[in-house]
């Protein structure tokens, strides 16, 4: 390395992951910007530093520097991810007058509890899939103006007709759930509603000539989503089988990124669990997402009396920039149609 003047202050931009510096003009100061670590030297205007070999022998002064930097760089990104601290390229962005550190949004700082001076507390870390989960939902629940419509479905016919297919196909090892009816019923749905087949990029709608439908599972280690390639072409026992197989692998922890991928819509069932509706998040780039609550029996109006029908709450949450309320409604209304006979599927 050649020797260091003193003629000006300049800065040596060094890599993390590179051999090559950089020196430039900055007049005084040092700035720290990550993944680039900035160090102050005195050298003549315009050198240029081309470190070569793996090994990178710096002067006594700069050693020193980087090596408190590099001590520190875990916790200053740490700090960004947080929002305690900011870049200076968060900082040059965020609205003049701002007084949130909310990444762009001008939000409120996240509030900063000692909660162990109000009892006893026990820290755990978050798991691998809650971490990553969690920065997609915050961003779709953030960027897409979701709405959510909720209807009732008559699924008690075709809860008899599912009842009586296991019970004639129990040797076969294959259990259908009301799921598998659901994600054909989305697929006749979507080809009915293109819209809700497609994804916003940019100022255009792409709209997708395949049906693969995601489903949420509730594994040891978080919510995943797998999703069911070809819907439209399988059957109800096809389908019942890879959401089993699919299932499996989420509760094993072996489900590959592909299949995670490629989704047109998404399915979240509480159905085993309770309650009557919820919001469901939107999984982008999709533009809907259906919940399932509960059935329970109830008194429905048949014209001249109360009969007692097993009805499916359903929750539909839908991008509003691309389907609007009518379009909504008339979704879900179809579905609870399909739902109540199902031979409309062959309409």
């Amino acid at each position: 390395m050649r020797q260091l003047g003193r003629s000006s202050r300049y800065e040596l931009l060094v890599h993390k992951d590179g051999v090559a510096a950089n020196l430039r003009d900055v007049g005084v100061g040092v700035a720290q910007v990550l993944p680039v670590l900035t160090v102050a030297y005195s050298v003549p205007p315009g050198s240029t530093v081309l470190l070569e070999e793996p090994e990178i022998h710096l002067h006594p002064l700069a050693q020193a520097v980087l090596a408190e930097l590099f001590a520190d760089v875990q916790a200053f990104t740490q700090r960004v991810m947080t929002g305690s601290v900011q870049t200076k390229a968060q900082a040059a962005k965020a609205p003049a007058g701002g007084g949130g550190t909310g990444v762009g949004l001008d939000l409120l700082p996240w509030p900063k509890v000692d909660f162990s001076k109000f009892g006893p507390v026990e820290r755990k870390e978050l798991g691998r899939i809650k971490k990553i989960s969690g920065a997609n939902l915050t961003r779709n629940a953030v960027v897409i103006p979701a709405v959510t419509n909720h209807d009732d479905a008559d699924i008690t016919d075709l809860e008899a007709f599912r009842v009586q297919l296991n019970k004639e196909n129990e040797k076969s090892g294959i259990k259908v759930t009301m799921l598998a009816f659901l994600i054909k019923a989305c697929v006749a749905a979507l080809k009915k509603f293109p819209d809700f087949n497609s994804s916003l990029d940019g100022d255009s709608l792409v709209y997708k000539q395949y049906f693969h439908i995601g489903f949420a599972a509730d594994t040891p280690n978080g919510l995943v989503v797998p999703v069911l390639k070809d819907a439209d072409k399988k059957g109800i026992f096809q389908i019942s089988q890879e959401m089993g197989e699919l299932a499996k692998k989420a509760r094993d922890g072996k489900l590959g990124s592909a299949d995670m991928q490629g989704g047109c819509m998404s399915i979240s069932s509480l159905g085993g669990i309770g309650g009557t509706h919820f919001t469901p998040i939107i999984n982008a780039p999709e533009v809907a997402i259906l919940g399932l609550s509960k059935s329970a029996m109830k008194p429905v109006w048949d014209g001249q009396q109360f009969v007692p029908r097993l009805m499916l709450p359903l929750s539909l949450s839908y991008d509003h920039r691309v389907i609007d309320g009518a379009l909504a409604a008339r979704f879900n209304a179809y579905l609870g149609l399909v739902l109540a006979d199902y031979r409309r599927i062959l309409l």
